[in-house]
């Protein structure tokens, strides 16, 4: 059996006084070396992108935006510029590393992380939500709504 830690987003643009405490406990969760594989996702937006357009959300076009803020070295970067990071890339990873259980950490529980256990568990995998080193940049209340969702949408068993 082998693990994946999947760190979602952890990037400038999505560190504020919410999420500023993510990025020390994701650290410590890496250095503890409980998984066998461990990669990170960058979102990337564009000029033109449906974000842009019917969001007005404009971060993440530069490379200061983009830059996620704990040492990367080593490990695999997925980009997306979507709110999933499930793409074809990353499911055949998973499969070529013979990854069984997937734990999920990172920024915007509401969206992005949300979004990938959604995808990873309508795709049959065995997702959890590490609950404690996730974080909303809207705040706690936004936080843990999404939590009460993930609960009730893959299971409360799976949100850890």
């Amino acid at each position: 059996m082998k693990s994946l830690l999947l760190v979602i987003d952890l990037q400038n643009a999505f560190i504020n006084k919410n999420t500023k405490n993510i990025p020390k406990k994701v650290e410590k969760l890496i250095k503890n070396k409980h998984y066998d594989e461990v990669v990170f996702t960058k979102f990337i937006n564009f000029e033109n992108s449906i974000f842009v357009k019917k969001l007005k959300y404009s971060r993440c076009i530069n490379n200061d935006d983009r830059n996620i803020v704990i040492n990367v070295e080593n490990n695999k970067v997925f980009e997306k510029s979507i709110y999933s990071a499930v793409n074809n890339e990353l499911i055949e990873y998973i499969k070529s590393k013979e990854i069984d259980k997937i734990y999920l950490c990172g920024i915007d529980t509401e969206c992005c992380v949300l979004k990938t256990a959604f995808d990873l568990f309508e795709l049959g995998f065995n997702v959890y939500v590490l609950k404690d080193y996730c974080g909303c940049t809207h705040g706690k209340i936004r936080n843990n709504n999404a939590l009460n969702i993930l609960k009730r949408n893959i299971g409360k068993d799976y949100i850890i």
